[in-house]
């Protein structure tokens, strides 16, 4: 028979994996720098707890599953893999009202959607999010975008760009072109914009009956002057109409400033008036994150969801958070060849001399492992030309010998695969270089 994957998924074979998770431990030494906690929820969830939540378009994406027994001859679902990793975490503060608040988590795990597989773009794929629940400050919002740019800086990719705006400005948007019935439908359209373009979404509008005065009022209002972040809230705080428009602009305003404060480059904060994020429960500041000069859309993005908590008991409880697109960041990391410090998967390969010398290789092997190296044994005697292949192949950084000259000198051959140099030392001594 013949062996396939399923569509939208893939192995990660080792050299893959070290990469993997020396981006994880990148990431969660940035989300524990900012005093955010870990947290593990299960893969999947009742679906009365995931419908509803995404939108008509993702709710359509919910990978659902069958009932055991009768009720799944019929079809019938009771469950579905999470699509995301945030209502999840409201689930588990509805559930758990003794959480000490505000509550930072941070997470990084599976998901599942049954989207049209492209580049950078799978069924099941990795999330990795950062949450604050329980605090209405601007700095929770301002702590998300700080944690987006110092990610994206610890995987190397330092030009980048936050784009945001504020959902009450794009409800105000949908009133002031007289489509306040048609919110939803019209923010997805707009949402499509750096798929489709102005013209793509000039056409979808009409295509689905805006009127036309209607769509040029769009453009007056998302065509903000290509000039600093005050010029584009002044524009929008002219076009728009509404009594909430002015707080929603200086929030935005107070955010900002809050975030270069701690620490995001000021040329990377940029008010974009056509970002519309497309989920149901965003409620205030919403943002994306962008690489420049890469073809690869948003890498990441978020923002608040007052609303969210509440829809699962009686408590409204505030929530920011952001998601970041590891998945796609890996592809650039693998297409551009980048390298991530902590990557190489082994510190040290031991050698087999002979059978003689099996003994000796064991207790180094274990010597260097209890010295908190990332130790391989080779298993079976060979010619050492061929174990120091085997250990430049797979990634390792060192090679120890100890053979009847070492046993002798009391001490072990050690070899950097890198520059070549190569000295009989004491094991502590050996263990020091390593690390060094």
């Amino acid at each position: 028979m013949s062996v396939h994957l399923a569509k939208g998924t893939r192995d990660h074979l080792p050299e893959a994996m070290r990469l993997r998770l020396a981006v994880y431990d990148k990431l969660r030494h940035v989300f524990e720098g900012h005093g955010f906690h870990a947290l593990e929820t299960p893969a999947f969830e009742r679906i009365e707890t995931l419908m509803g939540k995404y939108g008509d378009e993702g709710s359509k994406l919910i990978f659902k599953i069958l009932k055991r027994g009768k009720g799944g001859e019929t079809g019938a679902c009771d469950l579905a893999l999470r699509y995301d990793l945030t209502v999840p975490l409201a689930r588990v503060v509805a559930m758990n009202p003794g959480l000490r608040m505000p509550f930072k988590r941070w997470q990084i795990a599976p998901v599942w959607r049954a989207d049209r597989p492209a580049r950078g773009r799978f069924r099941e794929f990795v999330q990795c999010d950062c949450d604050v629940v329980g605090s209405k400050s601007a700095v929770a919002d301002a702590e998300c975008l700080s944690v987006a740019s110092q990610s994206l800086s610890a995987l190397g990719f330092h030009q980048h760009r936050l784009r945001l705006n504020h959902r009450v400005l794009l409800h105000a948007l949908a009133s002031t072109v007289g489509a306040a019935d048609r919110e939803t439908e019209l923010l997805v359209i707009i949402d499509k914009l750096d798929k489709i373009g102005r013209e793509g979404v000039t056409k979808e509008l009409l295509a689905r009956d805006f009127e036309a005065a209607a769509v040029d009022k769009v453009w007056d209002v998302l065509d903000a002057p290509d000039a600093g972040r005050d010029d584009v809230l002044a524009h929008m705080e002219a076009q728009l109409e509404g009594d909430e428009v002015g707080p929603a602009i200086e929030r935005l305003r107070e955010v900002v400033e809050l975030a270069k404060a701690l620490g995001v480059p000021d040329e990377a904060l940029v008010i974009d008036p056509t970002l519309a994020r497309g989920l149901d429960y965003y409620t205030g500041i919403v943002y994306e994150f962008a690489l420049d000069g890469v073809n690869m859309g948003s890498v990441g993005g978020g923002g608040r969801y007052d609303g969210l908590v509440g829809m699962f008991g009686k408590r409204d409880v505030p929530a920011v958070g952001l998601s970041l697109g590891i998945e796609r960041l890996i592809v650039l990391l693998e297409e551009e060849g980048r390298t991530i410090p902590g990557a190489s998967g082994i510190d040290v390969t031991v050698t087999i001399v002979n059978d003689a010398h099996l003994e000796h290789a064991a207790r180094t092997a274990a010597a260097l492992r209890a010295a908190g190296l990332r130790v391989e044994l080779v298993l079976e005697p060979s010619k050492l030309g061929k174990q120091f292949k085997h250990a430049n192949a797979i990634g390792s950084r060192y090679v120890a010998t100890v053979g009847p000259d070492e046993v002798a000198a009391g001490g072990i051959a050690l070899k950097n695969l890198t520059s070549g140099e190569q000295d009989t030392l004491p094991l502590d001594d050996a263990i020091a270089r390593i690390r060094g």
